[in-house]
């Protein structure tokens, strides 16, 4: 077996286990080798040919910052890239194709967001040395492959990328002025006033950009990017902060911009949008923070139902222990013996928008999506039910209430989740909280603050749970298993809870019944419902113009190709989500 032997500098503190004690507990060391031995910042270091795959350094670190991994024999690849010793390490590329859009698929933290700076240009990779390699190097290592070429064109200038970076909101730190500066400034297509009417940005266009919300930022970027005269498009995670409705309008423009002698390449963690934007999929796989193995490419729909089975046959890899699988029939009724809360219809105005309420009615072990455009009052709902039903019930309901923008605090997680200790199995261990309790909330990226929050707010004592949009910075394997943690910890309470969220796949997969919006963003909203699952999607899918169906395979819901038989067949029958 070959060896990967990682160590996370960030998290290496000899104060905390006195002093390289890894070192000291290391079969080799003891031998009066040198296996494990301290580097030049102070951070233990591993000499990976020397690692006998003992596994006792991992188990003993008191930080969890080693990580050990047995490659098979026949894996005998040079890795692309390494950061550093001891660090984590990438093994192959994606492959950018003229006139296709290609996708990444793979949790966060295997290097999705490495291989695409490599390809644009922004990140030299070492090939496993200490110093960045030539493109000669890379030339020669690539050899006979699609990618010998994309680095012979890149090396003279030939490729010129366009680059949409994951975290749009590092871009007011960046740059600062008004949105229609930003733009006018990148605008080399000379399209920037069809964009910003497509993204419908004319309404913050003198606005600073420090000033602008999430969704806002997000579509400034990928017109920003998409402004620019380039032969590679990357977006990185471009539906992030978008509604259901944003996330479809961009697909098309992704895809329209696939042209002869222009590539696109996109990460994406929305299943539904990836199968729907992109011609074909790599799947990368690995362990978080030690090493991802980027998979040849794949049509597609075969490679999204690989990635959920967790095998690929062609290369003979199994990369998770269980599939990943869907109902085929959507439930049209539950019966529910005992009714949590009720409320009667209601009305809010904040400003110039108004929002309108059904009543409603919540039995318990009810799950209730609830779906509809950004800007329409899904928070506002969930925020004015919160203090409706406290005031109705006199206090009586107790509410645990997940908040859409979340604002960490410098608490230690493990203090932060004291409450939360005593669900072992059912929240620490399946969210793998355990490695995150050294450090502070404030330190903490995105997806795991995301998932310290979910499991504390799980964790109180509560009668309903509010949780909105629980999917936000989480990859699909996360995301899917966050849906049977809430669905498992709601059956084991006897309580509901009612989420927020604009990935669709999640919805289908955790929800029960919907609560569908309406309306006029920043305008007016009207709160329908609870509806089966049948015909609240029916109702939000109406609005959208698009059909589902069920992948054959995995039971995975598909968007219809707009106008083809199935989809015409499912308007005419009124049926567009599920099947009968």
């Amino acid at each position: 077996m070959s060896r990967i032997a990682v160590v996370e500098a960030d998290k290496c503190n000899q104060t905390r286990c006195g002093g390289l004690y890894c070192a000291k507990v290391c079969p080799i060391n003891k031998a009066g080798e040198e296996c494990v031995y301290e580097g030049e910042d102070g951070k233990a270091k591993i000499i990976e040919s020397m690692c006998i795959g003992c596994g006792i350094c991992p188990k003993k670190c008191p930080t969890n910052a080693i990580t050990i991994v047995n490659l098979p024999e026949a894996f005998n690849e040079t890795p692309i890239h390494k950061y550093g010793e001891s660090g984590f390490q990438l093994f192959n590329l994606p492959t950018p194709i003229p006139g296709k859009v290609v996708g990444l698929l793979g949790r966060n933290g295997i290097g999705k967001s490495t291989a695409v700076k490599i390809l644009s240009g922004l990140l030299k990779p070492n090939l496993k040395s200490s110093s960045a390699a030539s493109y000669e190097d890379l030339i020669n290592h690539f050899r006979g492959s699609e990618m010998q070429r994309h680095f012979e064109l890149l090396r003279d200038g030939k490729i010129k990328v366009s680059f949409k970076p994951q975290q749009v909101e590092l871009i007011p730190k960046q740059f600062s002025g008004s949105v229609r500066a930003l733009l006018e400034r990148v605008d080399e297509r000379k399209v920037l006033s069809s964009l910003i009417e497509l993204f419908e940005l004319e309404a913050i266009l003198d606005r600073d950009i420090s000033s602008i919300s999430g969704g806002e930022l997000q579509r400034v970027a990928l017109v920003a990017a998409a402004s620019r005269d380039a032969s590679l498009y990357i977006f990185d995670e471009p539906t992030s902060y978008l509604d259901i409705k944003q996330r479809i309008k961009i697909s098309h423009f992704l895809r329209s911009l696939a042209q002869e002698g222009v590539s696109v390449l996109v990460i994406e963690h929305d299943l539904i949008v990836l199968d729907y934007l992109t011609d074909l999929v790599h799947i990368v796989y690995g362990k978080e923070n030690a090493y991802g193995i980027i998979s040849k490419p794949k049509s597609t729909k075969n490679g999204i139902n690989m990635y959920l089975s967790g095998f690929l046959p062609d290369e003979n890899m199994r990369f998770r222990d269980s599939a990943i699988t869907f109902d085929q029939v959507a439930p049209d009724h539950l019966e529910r013996d005992s009714e949590l809360c009720a409320w009667d219809s209601f009305g809010v105005t904040k400003g110039s928008f108004s929002l309108q309420a059904d009543k409603g009615l919540i039995h318990t072990h009810d799950i209730i999506g609830i779906l509809g455009e950004n800007g329409i009052g899904k928070t506002t709902y969930v925020s004015e039910l919160a203090k409706i039903e406290a005031e109705t019930k006199r206090g009586e309901l107790q509410i645990s209430h997940k908040p859409q923008y979340l604002t960490p605090d410098d608490q230690l997680v493990m203090t932060y989740l004291s409450e939360a200790m005593r669900y072992q199995q059912q929240l620490i261990k399946p969210l793998e909280l355990e490695p995150l309790f050294e450090r502070m909330l404030s330190e903490l990226s995105g997806g795991q603050l995301q998932r310290v929050v979910i499991a504390k707010k799980l964790a109180e004592d509560a009668d309903l749970f509010l949780l909105d949009e629980p999917s936000a910075y989480l990859d699909v394997e996360q995301r899917l298993r966050m849906s049977k943690i809430i669905r498992e910890m709601m059956d084991a309470k006897g309580k509901a809870c009612l989420v927020v969220d604009h990935d669709l796949l999640f919805i289908d997969y955790l929800s029960e019944r919907l609560i569908v919006f309406d309306g006029k963003p920043a305008i007016s909203g009207h709160a329908k419902g609870p509806f089966t699952m049948r015909d609240g999607m029916n109702i939000f899918l109406h609005d959208l113009a698009v059909t589902f169906r069920r992948d054959e395979d995995s039971g995975r819901p598909r968007i219809n190709k707009l106008g083809s038989v199935k989809d015409k067949e499912q308007k005419a029958s009124g049926s567009l989500y599920y099947t009968k």
